[in-house]
């Protein structure tokens, strides 16, 4: 390979254009309205909100990426290419690949990506200035983006919280930056004497609220929109920090599990269910997935020691150790 071929390998590789234009087609939800019938620049044009001129760029850049094909009227079809991109398919990619949607705002930090490796932050501090989690909960317009995202599932091996802790000596527990309610809904489910309470940032918050009203549990649970960096709901008998901890450094982890400890008291039990993702960052195959969970959040991998080692900064101690799965640990803390 001589020297212009490296240039264009290169160049080739740094393309932004590409993926920005496949983005914006799922955002715009353009497979959509093609496939609905709508297939005319400027129809499309005045059905998403853009200029027809511009849009026809992209269109017609469409084209060149064999996503799209004119249909010998004026307009465009669908190749079958394009056809994930399409709300109802089976195996759609539109929602983790739009810009408007919870998956598509993590990714745009990634052209950021030098700050993490200079770092060790998050790749979203350094282009947007503030965290994911600050931006995407504290942000109005991500609320649709959220319920879109809020499917009810657990995910990471989730189950072992809510199948291998003993919750029947439990009357009461706090889903520490709960998110949408999916852990805290299961445990509701399968544990009908239980009485909960989620807390989490305004955005998301109100999520939660719709889908455990959804689940019919309004009754045993109550939803508190604040920061786990503020003090928590206090007197429960379980504070429950499920996926919590890899999102924050040591410092700011130690806050959170004092935070936890405060509202606890001498009776209430720290649940700690971390996720360790060390199973996706072995070896040179993994280095992309590495580079994506660095730039999204700080410490993807603690160990179980290190988890102990941080209770113990945050005053708790152990007081039960549950099962270590490749992806998640769980320890009981405390004060």
């Amino acid at each position: 390979m001589d020297d212009l071929a490296h240039v264009e390998q290169l160049t080739d590789l740094a393309d932004l254009l590409r993926p920005a234009a496949v983005r914006a087609a799922a955002t715009l939800g353009l497979a959509d309205h093609i496939a609905a019938g709508v297939t005319g620049a400027e129809d499309l044009a005045r059905r998403c909100d853009t200029r027809a001129d511009i849009l026809d760029s992209l269109l017609r850049y469409l084209v060149s990426l064999e996503l799209l094909d004119h249909d010998g009227n004026g307009g465009y079809v669908l190749r079958d290419a394009m056809r994930p991109l399409l709300t109802d398919h089976p195996l759609s990619l539109r929602e983790a690949l739009r810009l408007d949607g919870v998956t598509g705002r993590s990714d745009m930090a990634l052209v950021g990506l030098v700050h993490t490796v200079r770092t060790g932050e998050p790749a979203h501090v350094g282009l947007f200035g503030r965290g994911y989690w600050d931006s995407l909960n504290e942000d109005s317009a991500y609320v649709e983006a959220i319920e879109r995202a809020s499917l009810g599932q657990l995910v990471f091996d989730a189950e072992l919280i809510r199948d291998a802790y003993d919750w029947s000596a439990v009357a009461s527990v706090v889903d520490v930056g709960g998110n949408t309610g999916a852990i805290l809904t299961s445990l509701l489910d399968r544990h009908p004497h239980l009485r909960g309470t989620l807390v989490d940032l305004r955005s998301v918050a109100r999520v939660a609220a719709k889908n455990i009203t959804a689940a019919g549990l309004q009754d045993r649970c109550e939803v508190a929109p604040g920061s786990f960096f503020d003090p928590l709901p206090a007197g429960r008998d379980v504070y429950l920090l499920s996926a919590i901890l890899g999102d924050w450094d040591d410092e700011r982890a130690v806050s959170i599990l004092r935070r936890c400890a405060e509202a606890a008291g001498e009776a209430g039990k720290v649940l700690v269910a971390d996720v360790n993702l060390d199973v996706v960052m072995r070896g040179e195959q993994a280095a992309r997935m590495e580079l994506l969970l660095r730039a999204m959040m700080p410490t993807p991998v603690r160990t179980v020691a290190e988890l102990k080692r941080l209770g113990h900064e945050a005053g708790l101690r152990v007081t039960w150790e549950g099962p270590v799965t490749p992806v998640r640990s769980l320890i009981e803390f405390s004060a």
